[in-house]
């Protein structure tokens, strides 16, 4: 196993062709995942007159997405430990493409929910599998590189919506656009697997003492009869940051262009570059948040990206004026963007025979924070005004700033799996 030590230049062997290309894969499996979400967001409008449902309703029948999500989240992470990513990530993959036809064909509400809690389903699926994976493919090279994959899946999102956007413009039927996007998703999904990683070898059982603080995995082959373990501690914390962070970026989504157009009066075109700040930022910080984690080791990525983004949120919410509120956005955006991969890396590495089980939990638990980010700042805002409501999130990097310490690995002191941390 290659090591590489935080800022200190020293790194293994380069990686092999097979790894290279098992990285690649994982490009390819994460930027088809924001595609196909993306263009399932695009044509909510459209699907939602079709099938007559208001607002209110659709709101409803889009918690059965996150159901179907979290669903599939807990039961791709036992099935990726056992079976490997090689096989669930093209699985989940093919099943969302495939599930991405349903909604353009709901013809009522129930229809829809039902179609939705499928896409949610492969959804969830493919998301624990491909991380899984990115956690994998990081034990290999033994440096940080999942920030990157998270930052080509809001580019395939981003891809999404300027396709969708021209499809529409073109007067295309939903049924047809999504589905020849789950056509080239599903052939997509099955090229890129055999590029897919074996499963690395179950390591050897760890000798007493350091049995009390480390988990011990079976023998090679034995993974059909492992007993399933519970989350440590560690994992534990690290779900619930992912919950605070994940919910911050659901607040985002949601309320970044309605907090400049309430607060500060911005028509509809400029409250809606809030958003647009946000998600730029975000992506460009996946980009660098590699190259800064092995530098400065991933504990101070959290603590520092936490504390920008509490920082940039409350910049914004006490702006005076526009130009000032776009600049907090968008350090909200740069500050939260290595963040929560660190966590999903954190989560796989902690235990390498249990890493789909302990990165479902930190990414379901994740999932369930960004859903309820916009539904909580909601009610929020009948007790006090838009801004102020928006300090939970505020909040929420905060404790993760001082949390951050939950990235250090657990175990006996001694070299750990792939770097020393700061």
């Amino acid at each position: 196993m290659q090591r590489i030590a935080h800022g200190t230049g020293l790194q293994g062997p380069p990686p092999s062709a097979r790894l290279r290309n098992g990285r690649r894969a994982t490009f390819v499996y994460f930027a088809l995942n924001g595609f196909l979400m993306g263009m399932w967001i695009v044509h909510i409008p459209v699907v939602r007159q079709h099938t007559g449902a208001d607002h209110a309703l659709l709101g409803w029948l889009l918690l059965l997405l996150g159901a179907g999500a979290f669903a599939g989240m807990r039961l791709a992470g036992p099935l990726t430990d056992r079976f490997g990513a090689q096989v669930t990530v093209p699985a989940g993959a093919a099943l969302c493409a495939v599930a991405l036809v349903p909604p353009a064909w709901a013809a009522d509400a129930p229809a829809l929910g039902a179609a939705l809690l499928l896409l949610g389903f492969g959804n969830g699926c493919l998301d624990v599998g491909m991380n899984t994976h990115a956690v994998q493919v990081e034990r290999g090279y033994g440096r940080p590189v999942m920030s990157a994959f998270h930052a080509v899946f809001s580019v395939g999102g981003a891809l999404a919506a300027l396709a969708g956007a021209a499809a529409l413009g073109l007067g295309l039927p939903a049924a047809a656009t999504l589905g020849a996007t789950a056509l080239g998703g599903l052939l997509l999904a099955l090229l890129a697997a055999p590029a897919l990683l074996d499963p690395d070898p179950a390591p050897a059982p760890v000798p007493a003492p350091a049995q009390a603080s480390a988990q011990v995995t079976a023998p090679a082959g034995d993974a059909a009869v492992r007993p399933a373990r519970r989350a440590s501690p560690r994992v534990r914390m690290l779900a619930v940051l992912a919950f605070l962070l994940m919910l911050c970026e659901g607040v985002a989504n949601d309320w970044s262009a309605l907090h400049l157009e309430d607060s500060l009066g911005a028509p509809a075109a400029t409250a809606a570059l809030a958003y647009g700040a946000f998600a730029a930022a975000m992506t460009a910080g996946r980009f660098l948040a590699d190259r800064v984690a092995a530098r400065t080791g991933p504990v101070a990525v959290l603590r520092h990206g936490a504390a920008l983004a509490a920082a940039g949120l409350a910049l914004a919410v006490a702006a005076p004026g526009v130009p000032a509120a776009l600049a907090g956005w968008t350090l909200f955006g740069a500050g939260l963007s290595g963040c929560v991969p660190q966590l999903f890396s954190a989560a796989g590495h902690a235990d390498p025979g249990a890493a789909g089980a302990n990165v479902a939990r930190v990414a379901g638990l994740g999932y369930l924070g960004m859903l309820a980010g916009p539904a909580v700042i909601g009610p929020l805002t009948r007790l006090v005004p838009l801004g102020p409501a928006l300090l939970l999130p505020v909040a929420c990097c905060a404790f993760a700033a001082l949390a951050a310490g939950a990235l250090r690995p657990e175990g006996p002191p001694g070299p750990q799996p792939m770097v020393s941390e700061r």
